[in-house]
């Protein structure tokens, strides 16, 4: 496991994601410590007063929304120990390999379009939702907390895993006002591959995927102007001429 691709990983997946708040990525990043700590085992222990402490959390009833959250959106794998002497169990997840092809490395300057970008989303459908989780997620307490999101009280939509064709993904796409050329592309990449992951993982919802893809392509398309422009900007900058005028001041 790379420590450097799976933080870039990260921080790109929590860029899109929309349902984070601060509280979550803090929590994150004090598990991937620990996993860090225990050699990236496959399976580790954690104890939730210390996690509170690295994270800044002051609720527990934050701390427990907040995990749960983020083994809902599968981030990770929680489980829960009624123990009081044995610490609950953690499994994060690989997110080093994404389902799609990487443009580019990511570069500082896409920083310089975050203001003007605003993509569309849709829900995304929760991932590994056991009942015990289901049960933990109604009891959840809506108010009293230092930190309340209204991100996921929004119905989730039930998706097809797959497209029945290429005209529901244009027209997918154009109800989206997304650049349809990119639709092809996108049914003939995950058509040729059966709609399986790049880790042989089956698609679970191809709009969510869809969309996902659509930002990435506007993104890489952006920062392939700036990085032109910029050229361009050079280019006249070292123009020069043999004709120079020293009497000129400098």
């Amino acid at each position: 496991m790379n420590y450097i691709k799976q933080l870039n990983a990260a921080f790109e997946k929590f860029y899109f994601d929309d349902r984070l708040n601060p509280t979550h990525i803090s929590l994150y990043m004090a598990l991937f410590q620990e996993w860090n700590s225990s050699r990236f085992a496959d399976e580790f222990f954690v104890n939730r007063r210390d996690l509170m402490k690295v994270a800044k959390i002051g609720s527990k009833s934050t701390y427990h929304r907040c995990v749960t959250d983020l083994n809902a959106w599968s981030y990770l794998c929680y489980y829960p120990s009624n123990n009081p002497y044995k610490g609950s169990k953690i499994k994060m997840f690989i997110i080093g390999t994404n389902d799609e092809p990487q443009p580019d490395q990511y570069d500082p300057k896409l920083e310089q379009l975050a203001d003007q970008y605003h993509p569309i989303r849709e829900p995304i459908m929760n991932r590994h939702h056991s009942v015990s989780e289901q049960v933990m997620d109604s009891q959840r307490p809506v108010s009293g907390q230092a930190l309340v999101s209204t991100i996921n009280n929004t119905k989730q939509i039930k998706h097809n895993k797959q497209p029945n064709s290429l005209e529901v993904v244009l027209n997918f796409f154009k109800d989206k006002d997304l650049d349809t050329d990119h639709a092809k592309i996108f049914f003939d990449y995950y058509q040729e591959r059966d709609w399986l992951t790049s880790d042989g993982l089956e698609v679970r919802d191809w709009r969510a995927l869809a969309l996902y893809w659509a930002e990435k392509k506007s993104l890489a398309r952006q920062k392939k102007k700036l990085n032109q422009k910029e050229e361009s900007q050079l280019r006249d900058n070292l123009r020069t001429t043999k004709n120079k005028d020293y009497g000129q001041p400098l």
